[in-house]
């Protein structure tokens, strides 16, 4: 829990620093192109994103934050990391306020309160990861996921900029869904697991939203991409990891978890304007 926790301040922290960076690297104009608008994805703008220290920086603390994501995920269940995962954005909040001067209303310092409660009531609750290893129409059926991110990133590109965004988001959240589940299918670091469908589903799953993600944040709605991805990142990995992969609660605390992960992720909803503070 400590590492999930660990990997939410990580990349709540590297958001502003991308954050910045990304607006500093678009120019007018640049990226909205016939191939841009088709496809949803924007290349360019992220090569011009990496030549920034800001950046980098954000991409070490990223690099960081998914190490400890994945030691989380061989702990504790899909949904609690899920969840602290999403209290990233509670992060974001509280380091624009500190760094950026970015106005929190009283609200929204209640919904940062909000994931904080939370994200107690699931570590009271959580139990232990299941044992489940998944079965190979799971690997393939991930795979498959992973490939229909990429899919849903052409056709938004023909949405308005409104219902784009949450496309683009929700299906960036879906390709860091299928990271969290292809950590959880992965043995170990061998040559054995090259045979493996789940680690080109961790590969393609998490490059694809990736990229998914920096177009979304940079034309449309921010709040309206962040809450796509919060959702996309939490909900389906979280039904996986109970159904198929056998994580559990303590005992008689299903309730508690069910809330504790309701209330998190709401809370994060409530910040989804934070996936891109103002630089």
């Amino acid at each position: 829990m400590v590492c999930a926790l660990g990997a939410a301040v990580c990349f709540g922290t590297a958001s502003v620093l991308q954050a910045v960076a990304a607006r500093a690297a678009a120019r007018p104009g640049a990226g909205t192109g016939a191939g841009a608008r088709a496809s949803g994805v924007d290349a360019a703008l992220f090569l011009r994103a990496v030549r920034q220290w800001r950046y980098l920086a954000g991409l070490g603390l990223d690099a960081v934050g998914f190490v400890l994501q994945i030691i989380a995920l061989r702990h504790v269940p899909i949904y609690t990391v899920g969840a602290a995962l999403a209290a990233s954005l509670a992060v974001t909040a509280v380091v624009a306020a500190r760094l950026l001067r970015v106005r929190l209303s009283r609200l929204e310092w209640g919904a940062v309160g909000v994931v904080c409660a939370g994200l107690l009531m699931l570590g009271l609750a959580s139990g232990e990861e299941g044992s489940g290893t998944g079965t190979l129409a799971l690997k393939l059926g991930l795979l498959g996921v992973a490939a229909l991110v990429l899919v849903v990133g052409a056709v938004a590109g023909a949405l308005p900029d409104g219902p784009r965004a949450l496309a683009l988001g929700l299906a960036a959240g879906t390709g860091f869904g299928v990271v969290e589940v292809a950590v959880r299918l992965i043995d170990s670091v061998s040559l054995r697991e090259l045979r493996n469908p789940a680690l080109y589903a961790l590969l393609l799953g998490g490059a694809a939203a990736f990229l998914l993600l920096t177009s979304a944040l940079q034309r449309g709605s921010v709040t309206a991409a962040t809450a796509g991805l919060v959702l996309g990142e939490t909900l389906g990995p979280a039904a996986v990891g109970v159904a198929w992969l056998g994580d559990r609660t303590r005992e008689g605390l299903t309730w508690l978890a069910v809330a504790g992960f309701a209330v998190a992720v709401a809370g994060a909803l409530a910040l989804s304007r934070f996936g891109e503070p103002e630089a």
